[in-house]
């Protein structure tokens, strides 16, 4: 189906405005489809004109438009035309639409632990229309009055508040007992403020749901019975970061939450982290974790539910005009949200979690070829912008964010978004509506600073050159800014630079900051090499850090010096933002092949044991074992996972007892080590190390990992199944079975991969997370060129967000060879390619071409 484009999108913006939809939606009928009546009140600039309602059916019913009936079949390309419009118009829509099970439009999930059904709505990017007609496109944003008709028992919620029909849930309190609708009934909500299509929701089955309040405002969540219990457990946490979040944003923006109710939804198969329809937020329900979750997996929810709730402003209440603004909801979602979470909550490292997880999302978006511009001039469609939902619209727009605060002060930045926010409320907005708020506010003229930071791709890197005096003194230190040559852009950075010394009280043996300099980097005053004359004279330090704070968005790489001494004084040093700062180099460092991966498993040896932050412990594993798998000949490779095990158990003798460093070091350890013995005694429960849980994920984890080493099969498989009858139990079934060392195993896993299954999104991503693993090269030899020549087709039946999805995680990532990106090539040469995937392929070549330079 076509996308929307701009151009047409923006025709139709100067001929209508819509003044209300009111959607009823009949959720009785048979499993597959359910029906829509939608009105839509709207005018018309040019009475006569002509424009089109976008409509995604399985069967159209019905359309009449002021009163006169059309014909159904004048339905192509999910566009119905109208014509001889009035100044005003009534138009309405019946259709039967189909549920989806991609994660898009409404949703049907059978939940295989009770057989319940529950649905819930996905309006983004082109999918409203999935599930009423409307017109499709953010800049026309109207009141929503829905309805819904449900089978008995069921709870229904939507963004307005219930104005008649069944109640549900308790007041307040537990979620245990409470019950959903008494009666088949009409469930009718009061009308919303103006909503873009994009944010239409609702949630619909025997929702177990909890009710509470904070300063007016009615807070609420819902789950699936079925995990009830683990809603009943974690509400407490999640009501306090609520509570805690809605109070700090009503400080920073000194506008109140605009909606009248933020309930919050836990919802099956999930396709992204959350979605921020005003009023009922939904998220991908593993955030209500029903096994043992480290404090980093906790700050990861807490920071999402900060995120999302940043959206009722930036997003909600002022929408982007066209999707080139999407950075406008996500760059300060995703800057206020580790902001929010830092200052308001119990995670007040946030920040350190963004320098080392999130900035390394947002450097490798921008450093590939499908890099764009945090805010793209030109954005043609709806369907780029979903491909552009990237680690640069969210982390490096949020870290050119946190720049321009350190740029303009605080103050100004937030007055700047206070005006903005009260000249657009419940409008639409673009760039140069905030630049102009900004420039009132802060006195500076910032369409300079926009063109470099908003507008043009790539990264720069800033490089330590240091020279020293025969005292040891500094008798120069620069630093030297460099772009990629098909991108020669320098950017302006204030940035500081910090020298980490041992404490000079000699409590220990602890490196502290001794001094930190703020610099501005100009390189119109320059020309890219800074010298930095504040520290001349200076002794100089054990570490010299660029960036230190983190305020800008730029690679750096460390002077020598430094460099040597990472591995003795990255244990020592004490600021746990500093040492995601250094963890983040060395990582950079080895991705772009600047030094091996065999110096980066010596420092996760060296250093990896003594680290507390379990988020650093977690990431620098992450990345690391990818690296490993990656970038080392296979020959050598068993040799570096055997020291990353042996790196994990040493943390793992270290760490608390019951502790988040004790499960991460678990964890790291099952993904790295071979020895199937000690896998099989944990999980007969025999040797495991006193306080850690093998609760259901970790014996998933086990059983994966002993999968893929061949010592486990599909009994084992079925067995695990049979106790763990849960949605996450039959998604790590599906990616433990795509795992199997068998042949006949991966053909089947392959035919769902490619073929017309009729399977969820989740546990077809289930099946292509498992399919490659780098123990199994020879066996899935020949499914490297079954990739490139299947998964063009199969990406075409799939809606684009599933299709994208599965060929990301099918990738034949593990065959580092030039014959893999040969195939590559040949593909791309194809004219006929789907976007989605033609950037898939871009992408994962270039992944693949840095891993083939790192073993040469």
């Amino acid at each position: 189906m076509p996308s929307l484009t701009r151009v047409a999108a923006a025709e139709r913006a100067a001929l209508l405005t819509v003044e209300s939809y009111d959607v009823e939606l009949d959720l009785t009928g048979p499993a597959e489809r359910f029906r829509s009546v939608s009105t839509v009140r709207f005018r018309a600039a040019i009475p006569g004109a002509a424009t089109f309602v976008e409509v995604r059916p399985a069967r159209l019913l019905g359309v009449r438009c002021n009163g006169v009936d059309l014909d159904p079949a004048a339905l192509a390309d999910n566009q119905y035309p109208l014509t001889g419009l009035a100044a005003e118009n009534i138009l309405v829509v019946e259709a039967e639409m189909a549920y989806s099970n991609s994660g898009e439009g409404l949703h049907r999930f059978v939940d295989p632990a009770d057989g319940e059904t529950y649905l819930y709505a996905m309006s983004g990017m082109d999918n409203a229309q999935r599930i009423f007609a409307c017109f499709d496109q953010p800049d026309l944003k109207a009141p929503v009055s829905l309805t819904v008709v449900a089978p008995e028992g069921w709870t229904v919620a939507g963004n307005g508040r219930l104005a008649a029909g069944p109640t549900s849930g308790s007041t307040s309190g537990s979620t245990s007992g409470s019950t959903s609708g008494s009666s088949c009934g009409r469930w009718v909500f009061a009308p919303t403020p103006p909503l873009a299509t994009y944010f239409v929701t609702l949630v619909a089955g025997p929702y177990a749901v909890l009710r509470a309040e904070h300063d007016g405002i009615p807070l609420g969540l819902y789950c699936r019975r079925s995990i009830a219990e683990v809603l009943d457990r974690d509400a407490d946490e999640i009501l306090t970061v609520t509570r805690q979040c809605l109070d700090r944003l009503h400080e920073l923006f000194g506008v109140r939450y605009p909606f009248d109710k933020y309930d919050q939804a836990f919802v099956p198969e999930f396709n992204m982290g959350a979605m921020e329809n005003p009023g009922l937020v939904t998220f991908r329900d593993e955030f209500l974790h029903r096994s043992a979750v480290t404090d980093g997996q906790r700050e990861h929810r807490a920071n999402v539910i900060a995120h999302e709730m940043a959206h009722m402003w930036f997003g909600d209440l002022v929408t982007l005009r066209w999707w080139d603004d999407l950075w406008l909801n996500e760059s300060f979602a995703e800057y206020f949200g580790s902001r929010v979470t830092a200052e308001a909550t119990r995670f007040d490292r946030a920040w350190t979690t963004f320098a080392l997880q999130r900035k390394a999302w947002g450097y490798a978006a921008d450093q590939r070829p499908s890099t764009h511009p945090v805010a793209p001039a030109e954005v043609v469609d709806a369907a780029e912008a979903l491909a552009n939902l990237d680690g640069i619209s969210y982390a490096k727009g949020a870290a050119v964010l946190r720049q321009l605060v350190a740029w303009v002060g605080d103050d100004a930045f937030l007055a700047g978004l206070r005006g903005y926010f009260a000249a657009h409320r419940f409008g639409n907005a673009t760039l140069a509506d905030l630049l102009a708020a900004l420039a009132t506010s802060s006195g500076r003229d910032l369409t300079g600073w926009a063109e470099v930071w908003l507008r043009r791709p790539r990264t720069n890197t800033l490089r330590v050159e240091v020279r020293r005096d025969d005292a040891g003194r500094y008798a120069e230190v620069a630093l030297v800014q460099s772009a990629p040559p098909e991108h020669p852009v320098l950017r302006p950075h204030r940035i500081g630079v910090g020298l980490y010394d041992p404490d000079p009280a000699g409590a220990g043996t602890a490196l502290r900051l001794r001094q930190r300099i703020e610099v501005d980097v100009d390189p119109a005053t320059d020309g890219g090499r800074t010298v930095l004359d504040g520290l001349t004279g200076l002794p100089a330090a054990r570490l010299l850090l660029p960036n230190d704070g983190d305020l800008t968005f730029a690679k750096v790489r460390f002077d020598p010096d430094s460099v040597a001494a990472v591995p003795a004084i990255l244990p020592e040093l004490a600021d746990p933002l500093a040492r995601a700062l250094v963890w983040a180099e060395a990582l950079d460092a080895v991705t772009d092949g600047e030094r091996p991966v065999a110096g980066l498993v010596a420092l996760v040896v060296a250093a990896l044991p003594a680290e507390t932050e379990v988020v650093v412990v977690q990431d620098v594993l992450n990345r690391a074992r990818d690296l490993v798998d990656r970038y080392l000949d296979p020959q050598v490779r068993g040799a570096a996972l055997e020291q990353l095990a042996g790196a994990c158990a040493r943390l793992l003798a270290v760490a608390p007892s019951g502790g988040s460093g004790q499960l991460a070091a678990a964890r790291g350890w099952i993904g790295s080590t071979v020895d199937a013995a000690g896998l099989a005694g944990w999980l007969a429960g025999k040797e495991v190390p006193d306080g850690l849980a093998v609760d259901a994920e970790l014996r998933w984890a086990v059983l994966h990992r002993l999968v893929v080493l061949g010592e486990a099969g599909e009994p084992e498989i079925a067995a695990e199944q049979e106790t763990d009858r849960s949605a996450s139990g039959a998604e790590w079934a599906a990616t433990c079975r795509a795992a199997l060392p068998d042949p006949a195993a991966k053909e089947r896993a392959w035919a769902l991969l490619v073929g017309e299954t009729g399977l969820s999104n989740r546990l077809l991503e289930g099946s292509a997370r498992g399919f490659w693993q780098p123990e199994q090269a020879e066996l899935v030899d020949s499914y490297v060129e079954r990739y490139f020549a299947e998964m063009p087709a199969a990406a075409l039946r799939r809606t684009p967000w599933v299709a994208d999805r599965v060929a990301g995680l099918a990738y034949p990532r593990y065959a580092v060879s030039a014959r893999t990106r040969e195939l590559a090539a040949a593909l791309l040469d194809r004219a006929e390619l789907p976007p989605g995937l033609r950037r898939v392929v871009v992408d994962a070549d270039d992944d693949l071409r840095r891993a083939l330079a790192a073993r040469r």
